[in-house]
């Protein structure tokens, strides 16, 4: 059976991994990973194959629509009519929808395009040992601040 779970890089990472090796699993079967972090910012606006949850067009779908309407029933006063002032408003509105939603979502995304208030995984920890011990290695990684933790079950190779 395979532990994995995952931690920030700080000392309890080696404190774990010790309190392991105390515990009797030898350093063979204990494998820490640091991830990489990434280096390039994240793209705001979705493409066809990737999307990440932040649709840019809604607001400005909204605003669109009410400064529309605005536009359109203000426009029978105005000089311009109602039908120029309606695509007038409809226009400025789109814009700024879109400006207001790139400025929040930018915000939001910080400096490399997450959170930088959030904790992230930058290191992964791979322990092999016998099925009684899962319990003793759950317990010891979640009090060495573990994010998460699983375990994974090799199939046999001759059974189905």
């Amino acid at each position: 059976m395979y532990v994995i779970a995952t931690f920030e890089q700080s000392i309890f990472l080696e404190l774990a991994i010790t309190a392991l090796e105390q515990k009797g699993i030898p350093k063979q079967h204990i494998l820490a990973v640091p991830l990489d972090k990434r280096k390039e910012p994240r793209m705001i606006m979705d493409t066809i194959h990737r999307a990440d949850g932040h649709s840019m067009l809604d607001l400005a779908a909204v605003l669109g629509t009410v400064f529309m309407l605005l536009g359109a029933i203000y426009g029978f006063v105005l000089a311009w009519g109602p039908i120029l002032w309606g695509i007038i408003g409809a226009c400025f509105g789109l814009i700024l929808g879109f400006l207001i939603k790139y400025a929040v979502v930018r915000k939001k995304m910080g400096k490399f395009g997450g959170d930088p208030k959030k904790i992230t995984s930058e290191a992964v920890l791979i322990i092999a040992c016998d099925e009684g011990k899962w319990e003793t290695v759950e317990a010891l990684l979640w009090d060495n601040t573990a994010l998460g933790v699983s375990r994974y079950h090799p199939r046999q190779s001759g059974s189905k």
